[in-house]
């Protein structure tokens, strides 16, 4: 399906003025996350459920970092287009969706009014949804935080905050809980969410019946998500914009194909019509959304997080690009089919067939999926997506998986300058920091047999970072060995070179 947006005057700013008598939805959901997945995904199914299902919901996204795209959808009065491009049913699909469910955007660190805006929400009696993508690093405990903090840093201590005001606003009314549906590719995002808000809570000595409800009348919603969505098209930006008449600074390009798979109560099914007007989103137990998850985050994160850093040394840009060229599409095709797919739980054809249809997605002609955006938190990404598959592996059959070890010793690579390619891993600072100071302690010495061993000292000190493990790696036999041998063959030779040896 293709909708065009046609307008007078070519490139005019986007924003409800230029685009007059849309309606206006009241705010029934509260959105952590204005990136580029979460409106290409989540808000482009409420559009779709406002327009097909009379769902009535309106979008109120919240900045879960100081840092954010919030004065860009401000300035666009929450407009955008999303456009989806690529192969369905065998058939070429192009689609183009004004999404106009955003009310607004609010930065609740920028100033005293950020944070009132941003309080009030747990005082609305229309916020019925949480969604969130905080991203693999976003569901994690924080120490010293307070609730009296404006706001707390991370995002479960907002979560506390948010909900006990929301608690106190309506005297526990069991009608006013609210439905938290997380998105973040960790394994029970949202039981692992709701463990953090209890601690918090006890950790404030909150109200006893505040736990009773937070249990009976909320619902924290474990979700597994699955689009590739690679962005704002940057490269053919003009082109776009003068096509859509409008100079769209949001626009999002992603794949047709969709899928959301959502553990939760039958109510909350009954408030989301999502499946009745065709999406594919599907309401399942526990022990089938586990088995979904396993498949879709080991084979398609697992090979974007696993071939991420041996793409960026390649100097490679997109996946397209990798799974097409001589030597990076064989590996890439070799890892999912030789060390993921064999260690996957469940039916053994439906794994094989996942498979195959994900390597198909990576052909995809329309889609650039840039690295760049993939190596967004690329140390937690490789220790929820791909180490599993290594452990299993060594576990199961006492062997360590040679391209999976290749891209651990590729994703230290890229944080040396000596490494071939740009360094453009978009990772957390703090670790960033931690190591830049690991190389710098390395010397690269004229005798051969010393920079081996201050290498495997840089490895084994990397390995043995437990809070970007949560293990010691060093305990994995033959590891740090391995890791080790391959960085030494990756600085010498080069990942080219050093592929073609693996071969």
């Amino acid at each position: 399906m293709f909708v065009s947006v046609l307008t007078s005057e070519p490139k005019m700013k986007l924003n409800r003025t230029t685009v007059p008598r849309l309606p206006v939805y009241p705010e029934r959901v509260i959105q952590f996350g204005e990136g580029n997945f979460l409106r290409a995904f989540v808000d482009w199914m409420i559009q779709r459920m406002n327009e097909d299902a009379a769902f009535g919901a309106g979008v109120v996204v919240v900045q879960p970092i100081p840092e954010g795209r919030g004065d860009l959808l401000n300035a666009q009065d929450g407009l955008y287009h999303v456009i989806l491009k690529g192969i369905q049913d065998g058939e070429a699909v192009r689609e183009i969706k004004r999404v106009d469910c955003i009310t607004r955007c609010i930065n609740p660190y920028v100033n005293a009014s950020g944070y009132e805006a941003y309080a009030a929400l747990a005082r609305n009696p229309d916020i019925r949804f949480v969604i969130s993508n905080t991203t693999e690093a976003g569901i994690r405990w924080a120490e010293g935080e307070t609730l009296e903090m404006r706001p707390q840093p991370s995002f479960p201590g907002k979560m506390a905050a948010l909900l006990y005001a929301r608690f106190e606003a309506f005297d526990g009314a069991g009608d006013k809980g609210l439905i938290v549906l997380c998105c973040e590719l960790i394994e029970d995002n949202a039981g692992r969410l709701k463990e953090l808000v209890v601690r918090h809570a006890r950790n404030w000595q909150l109200r006893e019946d505040f736990f009773a409800w937070l249990d009976e009348d909320c619902a924290f919603c474990t979700t597994l998500v699955d689009r590739i969505v690679p962005g704002f098209p940057r490269e053919t930006i003009d082109e776009v914009q003068a096509e859509l008449g409008f100079a769209d600074q949001l626009v999002v390009v992603g794949e047709p194909y969709h899928s959301w798979v959502v553990q939760a109560p039958a109510w909350v099914e009954a408030e989301f019509p999502a499946a009745k007007i065709g999406l594919n989103v599907r309401f399942v137990d526990a022990a089938t959304q586990r088995e979904i998850r396993d498949r879709k985050v080991r084979v398609l994160n697992g090979c974007h997080s696993g071939i991420m850093p041996i793409a960026v040394l390649a100097g490679v840009e997109t996946v397209r690009e990798t799974i097409e060229h001589p030597l990076l599409g064989s590996l890439m095709n070799a890892m999912c089919r030789q060390e993921i797919l064999p260690q996957l739980p469940g039916d053994p054809a439906q794994n094989q067939a996942f498979t195959d249809k994900i390597l198909e997605r990576f052909h995809n002609p329309n889609i650039r999926h840039a690295w760049r955006s993939i190596s967004l938190n690329a140390t937690s990404k490789w220790r929820t997506r791909v180490l599993p598959t290594l452990l299993d592996t060594v576990e199961r059959t006492g062997a360590l998986p040679p391209r999976t070890t290749l891209s651990l010793a590729a994703l230290i690579a890229i944080f040396c300058p000596r490494a071939e390619g740009p360094i453009i891993c978009q990772e957390d600072p703090e670790r960033l920091e931690r190591y830049r100071q690991l190389w710098n302690s390395y010397d690269d010495l004229a005798d051969e047999s010393d920079r081996i061993r201050r290498l495997r000292t840089l490895v084994s000190a990397i390995l043995a970072l437990e809070d970007h493990w949560h293990r010691d790696l060093n305990g994995v036999p033959g590891l740090t060995d391995r890791v080790t041998a391959d960085l030494v063959k990756l600085l010498d030779h080069g990942i080219l070179k050093t592929i073609e040896q693996l071969a």
